[in-house]
């Protein structure tokens, strides 16, 4: 991972885009369509990508990771949800409209290219970073009015951007050993290939960088807070290739991956793809890609020869293995130490009056990880947000534009570290004051929903999606306390955890994605649990956990089809002084004593008995 020095900071101020989307513009015209789409991701579908890759930051100013822009001849629209609103509507200046996902009368990006453009447009698309999927179904769309996709070979952005776009990183790779990874490469290629031959498919195209770096045992640098590297892989029944930049490969590496796996260039894999249609082709066989393919991977094979199905790799990588859990438990445990020494720090320096900027805190509590062992980097950029900063879900403080923590408010800190063992993600809401009775009941709202996700027990087959009738549910007991005062989150309620891997991980999740609904729990899956409330311009509320699925032990099972339920891991008080004791049933009640008792069993066990971190642990873990 890359240390604090190398990382760019972006402040959090308006850019103006007029020079930029003149020059977008100028390229629209060259290649003769009317409008141009910019998502978020690079070529591999990567939520956080590396700087090379941010073309809708670039072109819009917009810096959260999720959304989407349209840039048309005269109007330039950016799409995102409710994570970022306030944040958005901050970032843009008078250039951009901000299309608000999921409110009532907002079209998405691809209805506002079916209605708000004209017939019969020519829409400019690059096919490496829209999926074939999505363009599929845009194709299908935009025949209603004439308007045709149209696959660009030069970027038009990358076009505008010019000389001024950063270089793609160039960081080595590194090899993550089975003391970690619980299971060889070998072992997993092997099981890659029973799936491909029980499904009677040839082979698959693997184009998720998490999926290549957990497949192959190997890990990177290439996007900031995420261990892995631009690669590209080919597995059929009969050879592994893996397209990487060689430079990036040492000694170690190349031994480690062995002659069985064929190393070619990053900038081969399309050509290769190419040359392999016209055998598939004659030998009907079929390459295995899935709804996060590039639509130009589809097309240098061409799709009569693929199948579109689930990734098995990123299925199989989210069960993890025996290792890897016990990984998650220990990385858990030092990161909990860690943010002892942080708050106990933190309510000591701001008890004695002194001015800490938001900055300044999440730098010190960076420095504190780096004190654990096996830590490697941050899992993403920490959000240490005072008051009404809280409210912006996604927040990054900037050294010239944080503000000072105000211990009179509610302070929100989401973080979490990558270990070699685990990755972590932890989010606390404290006062290091004295709550007012409203903010005490929203933050009870939220525990309750909190702790009704970490006491669920569920048949197997559960999925945490909550817009499909008649599945089996989760996302609603997050919500359901909140709702009884009429309140809700803009966001979803837990999103797998990978391995040393991206702190987001799927297929599965809790909340409102449709696609979680095809993805059921099963024991080994890691997800998190953060419910929150939010209140714009006066605070932000969030507790999360990370949660292993686990067997539940039911004294019976109904339909004799197994009963789950999940244990968590990260062990850090809960925050009593914001709770309204009067809302907690005897049960919550019970929830959080017992909670804290393992909070101080467990990681006051890696915290010296006179330090001021576990002085913090032991007052905050007091039975309520």
């Amino acid at each position: 991972m890359r240390s604090p020095s190398q990382t760019v900071r972006i402040l959090n101020m308006v850019v103006r885009t007029s020079d930029r989307l003149q020059k977008a513009r100028h390229f629209l015209k060259a290649n003769n369509v009317q409008a141009f789409f910019v998502p978020s991701e690079d070529a591999h579908q990567s939520e956080y990508i590396a700087d090379c890759d941010k073309r809708r930051h670039w072109i819009s100013g917009f810096t959260g990771s999720a959304g989407c822009a349209v840039v048309s001849e005269k109007e330039a629209a950016l799409f995102t949800d409710g994570r970022y609103f306030l944040q958005a509507s901050q970032q843009l200046d008078e250039n951009w409209t901000l299309m608000k996902q999921g409110l009532p009368k907002v079209p998405t990006w691809q209805e506002y290219l079916v209605k708000n453009l004209p017939a019969k447009s020519r829409i400019g698309v690059d096919p490496t970073l829209i999926t074939a999927s999505d363009a599929s179904s845009l194709e299908y769309e935009l025949q209603s009015v004439g308007s045709t996709l149209v696959p660009l070979e030069k970027n038009i952005i990358d076009l505008a951007w010019g000389a001024e776009r950063p270089a793609p990183p160039t960081d080595p790779v590194i090899v993550q050993t089975v003391e970690y990874a619980g299971v060889s490469h070998t072992d997993k290629l092997a099981s890659l290939r029973k799936d491909l031959e029980a499904k009677k498919i040839y082979g698959t195209v693997i184009s998720a960088l998490d999926e290549v770096a957990w497949l192959f045992n190997l890990r990177g640098s290439d996007v900031e807070c995420n261990p892995v590297f631009f690669s590209y892989a080919i597995v059929t029944l009969d050879q592994t290739t893996l397209y990487v930049d060689h430079a990036k490969l040492g000694n170690d590496v190349l031994k480690h991956l062995g002659d069985h796996v064929s190393i070619k260039s990053y900038n081969e894999f399309f050509l290769d793809l190419k040359n392999m249609a016209a055998t598939l082709s004659s030998e009907n066989k079929k390459l295995l890609i899935n709804s996060k393919t590039s639509l130009a991977v589809e097309f240098a094979v061409q799709k009569q020869n693929t199948l579109m199905d689930r990734s098995l790799v990123n299925d199989a990588k989210a069960i993890k293995n025996p290792t890897e859990l016990e990984g998650m438990r220990q990385c858990h445990l030092r990161d909990a130490a860690a943010l002892c020494h942080y708050f106990a720090w933190l309510e000591d320096q701001l008890g004695q009056g002194k001015q800490l900027s938001e900055v300044d805190a999440a730098d010190y509590l960076e420095n504190l990880r780096r004190q654990q062992k096996d830590f490697v980097g941050l899992s993403f950029d920490t959000i240490s947000s005072t008051g009404a900063n809280g409210a912006i879900i996604h927040y990054k403080p900037e050294p010239e534009s944080c503000k000072i923590i105000d211990p009179k408010l509610i302070y929100l800190c989401d973080s979490g570290g990558q270990y070699r063992d685990g990755t972590t993600d932890v989010t606390r809401t404290y006062h290091f004051g004295q709550p007012n009775d409203y903010e005490k009941r929203c933050f009870t709202r939220v525990l309750q929903g909190h702790i009704a996700i970490d006491r669920c027990v569920f048949p197997l087959g559960t999925t945490g999606n909550i817009s499909i009738v008649g599945s089996y549910l989760l996302d609603p007991f997050a919500r359901h306390a909140l709702w009884r005062d009429g309140l809700d989150f803009r966001h979803g309620t837990g999103h797998g955890v990978g391995a040393f891997l991206n702190v987001h991980e799927g297929p599965h999740g809790i909340g409102t994605r449709t696609s979680y609904n095809d993805s059921p729990f099963a024991e080994g899956m890691t997800v998190t649990n953060e419910p929150g409330y939010y209140e714009d311009g006066k605070f932000g509320i969030r507790i999360e956990n990370v949660l292993l699925v686990r067997k539940a032990d039911t004294p019976h099972n109904f339909g004799s089809r197994g009963y789950l339920g999940f244990e968590h891991v990260t062990l850090v008080p809960i925050g009593n002084k914001l709770i309204d004791q009067n809302l907690l049933s005897p049960e919550e009640k019970q929830w959080v004593n017992e909670y804290h008792v393992e909070c101080l069993e467990k990681v006051g066990a890696l915290l010296p008995k006179d330090s001021p971190g576990y002085k913090w642990l032991a007052k905050e873990t007091a039975a309520i």
